[in-house]
């Protein structure tokens, strides 16, 4: 424990800056042992970006995803990737992940969910000889700003999210456990929505995911 942080910042529903972020912490750091992927947003003014993509999906689906795709450089074999999925899940409008239509607050939200949760598993897949990559719903209504000013309420103790990262950060427990779901609702790997075992489903989130944020991939 201890130590001084160093901190970056970067606008995650812009993914030129994402990309510069993962550039920057490149060329800082040689080796990346965790990447825990907690930013969210469910409720925005205009959920619009620049890009003319949504952007619950931009920060909850697509930050993450070009992120760790240029990471992977500094991610040791023996690294983790978190990423925040939800108890909230929806099979994925792939059309207006891509930009084209429009959702409200809860199912753009909830299909972002899934659609992390569903990178997730593929990409462990193509990466069965590590890092790990993990999608963990860290418990429902916890109080984080995001929970108040969606839905209005103070929110359960945000200790119970930050211990199940932790673990799965860095417990013994889940060192096979690349590709699967964390429910911490329920304290234990669980199947998410059905929608993510469905192959066509997956193959068509994917192949949106990985068109939307080929345009900014670095070398």
């Amino acid at each position: 424990m201890g130590g001084t942080p160093q901190t970056y910042r970067a606008d995650l529903s812009q993914l030129d800056e994402v990309a510069a972020l993962a550039e920057a912490l490149r060329i800082d750091h040689s080796q990346i042992d965790v990447v825990i992927n907690n930013a969210g947003v469910l409720k925005l003014p205009d959920p619009r970006t620049e890009a003319g993509l949504d952007a619950r999906f931009v920060v909850n689906t697509l930050a993450p995803y070009l992120l760790v795709q240029l990471l992977l450089p500094v991610l040791p074999k023996a690294g983790r990737v978190v990423n925040l999925s939800s108890a909230a899940q929806a099979p994925v409008d792939v059309a207006a992940l891509r930009g084209n239509g429009t959702l409200d607050d809860m199912a753009a939200y909830a299909q972002s969910k899934l659609a992390i949760t569903i990178w997730t598993q593929e990409v462990a897949r193509a990466h069965q000889d590590g890092p790990l990559f993990i999608a963990v719903n860290p418990g429902s209504l916890l109080a984080s700003k995001m929970v108040k000013e969606g839905f209005g309420v103070a929110g359960n103790d945000l200790s119970i999210g930050a211990d199940i990262l932790c673990r799965a950060a860095l417990s013994e427990d889940f060192s096979k456990a690349s590709g699967k779901y964390f429910d911490n609702d329920m304290g234990g790997f669980n199947e998410p929505h059905s929608a993510a075992a469905d192959a066509d489903h997956v193959a068509a989130v994917m192949a949106a995911i990985q068109e939307l944020v080929s345009q900014n991939r670095a070398d």
